[in-house]
């Protein structure tokens, strides 16, 4: 399989990468659209790629999507 195209940070690892690569996720954007518990219950994505993608995406003024919404 050959990588995919993505914007997500390399110190997500590759399994987190993988499991959202699975899900069509490959830039900050498709995260808003999701919630940190959602992402948890990927195989692959632990509280680390969390932390990582949650501090990417302040960085760029988004956030995960609100799971009260």
């Amino acid at each position: 399989m050959a990588d995919e195209p993505t914007e997500l940070p390399r110190a997500l690892g590759q399994p987190a990468t993988r499991a959202l690569a699975a899900q069509g996720v490959t830039r900050f954007d498709q995260l808003t659209s999701r919630t940190a518990a959602e992402l948890l219950a990927l195989h692959g994505v632990g509280p680390q790629a969390i932390r990582v993608l949650e501090a990417e995406l302040q960085a760029r003024g988004l956030g995960f999507a609100d799971p009260r919404d």
